[in-house]
């Protein structure tokens, strides 16, 4: 299956947070996370179970186009702006597609997209197991704020400097409560 066949897919959900770091360090911090969360542990053996082609993780770091990680393959990356994975086994085909954009300055929206398909009542169930109990949900917010607490804070992020002595500027003027 192509990029675009991944990317038809389903819309199942999409997860958001804002870093408080620059797109660059949460860039880096995102390939150290998904590499340790998709590269550790029994992950390995239970994709070789669910029948993935992509079991362990291979190719160059930080993660470019080719890439594996366990149970994905790096279809397209762009440096500090989106990273598509994609993958499929017995039960499912999907796409992780994970996108930066900054927030404010040195803060970086980080949003987690993912589509599915789950083909036949084996299929079916296994979606209701992964999807339908809010495991898959929970493991997707987790990745993000693992990132969001990873990323080196402010390295890179654009500084300012205070007025100078005796042009500081007002506070702004307070909001009266309607009673």
């Amino acid at each position: 299956m192509d990029v675009t066949t991944h990317l038809a897919l389903p819309h199942v959900d999409e997860h958001t947070t804002v870093v408080p770091a620059p797109a660059d360090a949460v860039w880096r911090e995102l390939g150290k996370v998904l590499d340790h969360s998709f590269g550790h542990g029994r992950a390995g053996a239970v994709a070789r179970l669910l029948g993935c082609p992509d079991h362990t993780p291979s190719g160059p770091r930080p993660l470019a186009e080719g890439s594996t990680l366990t149970g994905f393959r790096v279809a397209a990356a762009t440096p500090n702006r989106e990273l598509l994975l994609i993958g499929r086994h017995h039960f499912s085909t999907y796409a992780l597609i994970l996108r930066l954009d900054e927030a404010a300055p040195g803060r970086t929206r980080l949003r987690a997209e993912t589509r599915a398909r789950f083909p036949g009542p084996a299929g079916a169930l296994y979606g209701r197991l992964v999807i339908g109990t809010g495991g898959h949900a929970l493991f997707t917010r987790h990745l993000l704020r693992t990132v969001e607490k990873r990323a080196p804070k402010g390295r890179g992020a654009v500084t300012y400097a205070a007025p100078p002595r005796g042009r500081e500027q007002p506070p702004p003027p307070r909001r009266q409560n309607p009673t």
